[in-house]
């Protein structure tokens, strides 16, 4: 069973958080009352799938967790979410900057905490297995509703969000690249990745971290990003037809 570490000093704040993620899976839940406490049981060997951690707490804050976090090869792979009040501009490009995965706001939405842990339960498709359709490689509509709880009409809405931040992506990728900033380009694929992968949009997925692992250029990311918009609108188009 995955293990989620839950990081707060503030024990109502931890139960809240951990009783969203009980809702989103099957996962053990591990807790830690602040950093320097969840730093000691990562020393001791624990390997979460997953951390929760807050971003201010006493003896060691969610931002310097991160950083030893992510100083050390053993752990720095794990997806690190901070939790936090805050939604200042400053806070959000430190966390970025570190290596966060994200982070949920608080008080806390059981949409904010499924979409970091929905990549967790995603089924991996091997070669072998996976269908043979590009980009619109994708599991069924059922299948998403199922895995993250949900609806088909709240699917809609989710399809629907991520095709409107599709469109304004498309744009501000050619105005990064133009401007040679090539790691706030990724940071922004790497989040329509994410994206992808917790909608189950295999082939999607799967043409952005192509396109990741080389050097950006704007014809390419113009390409992918069209080739997810077309994804997002054949699986939207599905889950109408589903409904009936």
């Amino acid at each position: 069973m995955m293990k989620v570490l839950v990081v707060d000093d503030d024990v109502v704040s931890r139960m809240v958080l951990m009783h969203l993620i009980d809702g989103c899976g099957t996962f053990e839940i591990v807790e830690a009352e602040d950093g320097a406490d969840a730093w000691q049981q990562l020393e001791a060997g624990l390997r979460p799938a997953i951390c929760f951690c807050d971003l201010r707490m006493p003896r060691m804050s969610g931002i310097e967790l991160l950083q030893r976090v992510k100083r050390d090869p053993a752990l720095q792979a794990m997806p690190f979410v901070l939790v936090t009040s805050a939604t200042d501009g400053d806070t959000v490009q430190s966390a970025t900057d570190s290596g966060a995965a994200g982070y949920v706001v608080k008080p806390f939405q059981a949409d904010q905490v499924r979409v970091h842990l929905a990549p967790l339960l995603a089924p991996v498709l091997t070669p072998s297995s996976a269908p043979d359709e590009g980009e619109h490689a994708a599991e069924t509509p059922a299948a998403t509703q199922l895995r993250l709880g949900i609806n088909a009409e709240r699917l809609l809405v989710y399809l629907g969000g991520f095709q409107s931040q599709l469109a304004a992506a498309g744009g501000e990728l050619q105005q990064l690249l133009a401007r040679g900033d090539q790691q706030e380009a990724r940071l922004r694929l790497e989040r329509l990745h994410t994206g992808c992968v917790t909608l189950g949009l295999h082939g999607a997925a799967a043409g952005l971290q192509a396109v990741l692992a080389g050097q950006l250029s704007g014809v390419a990311v113009q390409a992918v990003v069209a080739g997810v918009q077309r994804a997002v609108a054949r699986q939207t188009d599905l889950t109408r037809q589903a409904m009936g």
